[in-house]
């Protein structure tokens, strides 16, 4: 199932940011850089956070637009006037 791979995917994307987040604030709190240069820096990082919460938002919604499509498909097959006229047919492709 391609969705559930991709899921997988951004999960294992959002985990490997939040390592690396926390490796770059064990790094910020070691340094010992003057006040301007660390804000700088966080500004950046804010940024390049922004731009990734964006991306993620994009994703989750065109996967909630996928699945709803997906949804109404198989809502759309399964309702009993449809189902009748597939099965009738099938049934006649058959010759039953």
């Amino acid at each position: 199932m391609s969705g559930m791979r991709q899921r997988e995917g951004l999960i294992a994307r959002v985990k490997q940011i939040r390592v690396a987040a926390a490796a770059t604030d064990r790094q910020a709190t070691d340094a010992t850089e003057p006040a301007a240069a660390t804000l700088h820096e966080l500004e950046l990082r804010v940024a390049h956070l922004e731009q990734q919460l964006r991306g993620l938002q994009d994703s989750v919604h065109r996967e909630n637009v996928r699945l709803t499509r997906q949804l109404a498909d198989v809502t759309a097959r399964v309702e009993p006037a449809a189902l009748a006229v597939a099965l009738d047919k099938d049934a006649r492709e058959r010759g039953l």
